[in-house]
């Protein structure tokens, strides 16, 4: 069988929408993550299947990546990477509630939330984003489609606008890639 044509027009699909990305929202977000880490505040971040993996790359990039040769480092905690709490939380309490739940007790006006979900409508991830906004910490999502809920409740968001699940993510971890590289790039 030959691929090659439903190769191309993925491939070029992911181009249109890396070209249709706002480089400012990148670039705020970018800026906001600094001023985190030059403040010594905590970013958590969270997301469901492919976005917990992506949440999980953050982690790995930042804290060690980005952080490797500076004196003040990235502090960054994956919610969706502590299994025991996270399946807690979801049997005893609610699945809706399994990242909230986490920080609600130790975010600070000093801190972000970084949100990821493709659709925008992740339940866990939309309660996270409202307990972190009554903590008054910074709240960032990374969504797809419309921007869902997810968009209207955050104070910053990098918007990928594509109804496509699988080019959402790819370009989810791609943003975690670019941002690594220009900050490490940029000193």
């Amino acid at each position: 069988m030959d691929y090659k044509q439903a190769i191309e027009e993925y491939i070029q699909e992911e181009i249109d929408v890396l070209q249709s990305l706002d480089l400012s929202e990148i670039n705020e977000t970018m800026n906001l993550l600094e001023e985190n880490r030059k403040s010594s505040g905590k970013i958590y971040i969270c997301g469901n299947g492919g976005s917990a993996a992506t949440a999980s790359h953050f982690v790995c990039d930042f804290d060690k990546g980005v952080s490797m040769g500076l004196q003040q480092k990235y502090r960054f905690e994956c919610l969706s990477d502590n299994i025991p709490v996270l399946t807690a939380v979801a049997n005893d309490i609610s699945y809706n509630e399994c990242f909230s739940f986490q920080i609600e007790a130790k975010i600070t006006e000093r801190d972000i939330l970084i949100a990821i979900s493709g659709s925008g409508n992740s339940e866990s991830v939309i309660q996270a984003v409202k307990t972190a906004n009554r903590a008054g910490a910074t709240t960032i999502a990374i969504c797809g489609y419309d921007g869902g809920e997810l968009k209207k409740l955050a104070k910053q968001s990098i918007h990928v606008r594509v109804n496509d699940m699988q080019i959402c993510e790819d370009i989810h971890m791609i943003l975690d890639h670019l941002m690594m590289r220009v900050l490490v790039r940029s000193r």
